[in-house]
């Protein structure tokens, strides 16, 4: 079971900073870590492939210095790492992103499963998995968090008499609970915190990522239309940047003192009178 799984390289929660000139994420001199959320779609991989064979192959794109997040994955379980690096990808929105990784998958070929984090804690849009999906025409399950069953079909086994299909049946979040759903493969799952617990790296895992080359693929490598890359080819942008202000103030009395405690109660009942709450 070839397994391929997108992550992305994002600021630390606190150090996030925007461009208010450009509407894009800062990236240089920012200390970045794997997308939180994609390390359940890679403990997920790595667990399907214990269990039924294969390979994965994790994929970024980013500036060179985004192989460090391939590295930890492979130290993680992963076997292969590819990133998409060059000016041309630069200030991709979620539309640009999801084409050019989209373009890499093709590349890839030979592939059963995508999986992918729910969202970005970046850009928190959730758009570039189901992106992926319906630039590969595949079938997409979001919100997922269980992998029931996967029916795999061996050569010899296929009933040529009836279709028979590898697929995976797997649970999805929905509103009022979950529901469950039989997806042909390949298929494209975006999944959820309840779905796994990530492992840590292991040294032989550390070892093994430090010797692993991890190919830059570019314009060079794969067919891409320029006009559907970075800045240019993306057909969202952000326009302007607000600074929330704090206005609302408070009143602090301190009850430690004796008959501060009558007095904050009659206080607070006042207002809440003013309020008409009471």
């Amino acid at each position: 079971m070839n397994i391929v799984i997108p992550i992305k390289q994002v600021p630390e929660t606190s150090n996030v900073k925007m461009d208010e000139e450009t509407g894009t994420m800062k990236r240089e001199g920012v200390e970045s870590i794997i997308n939180p959320l994609d390390l359940y779609a890679i403990e997920t991989g790595i667990q399907l492939k214990e269990e039924y064979g294969g390979k994965i192959t994790v994929i970024t794109m980013g500036p060179p210095s985004a192989d460090k997040a391939l590295k930890e994955a492979i130290a993680m379980g992963c076997d292969d790492g590819i990133l998409l690096s060059g000016r041309e990808f630069a200030g991709s929105d979620t539309w640009a992103t999801s084409y050019a990784l989209s373009e890499a998958i093709r590349e890839i070929g030979d592939f059963d499963l995508i999986l992918a984090g729910e969202r970005a804690t970046d850009g928190d849009t959730g758009q570039v998995g189901p992106g992926i999906a319906s630039w590969l025409d595949l079938t997409l399950s979001t919100y997922t968090s269980k992998v029931v069953d996967v029916n795999l079909v061996e050569e010899e086994e296929v009933n040529y008499t009836t279709v028979e299909q590898n697929s995976i049946i797997v649970e999805r979040m929905v509103e009022d609970g979950y529901e469950k759903l039989e997806l042909p493969l390949p298929a494209l799952l975006t999944v959820v915190k309840e779905i796994s617990f990530p492992r840590l790296p292991t040294l032989r895992g550390k070892q093994r990522s430090r010797k692993v080359e991890i190919p830059q693929w570019n314009l060079e490598n794969l067919d891409l239309k320029e006009e559907f890359l970075g800045l240019q080819g993306s057909p969202t942008r952000v326009v302007n940047i607000d600074h929330p202000k704090v206005t609302r103030g408070g009143t602090i009395i301190d009850v430690r003192e004796d008959g501060k405690v009558e007095k904050a109660v009659s206080k607070l009942i006042d207002y809440l009178k003013a309020k008409e709450l009471v």
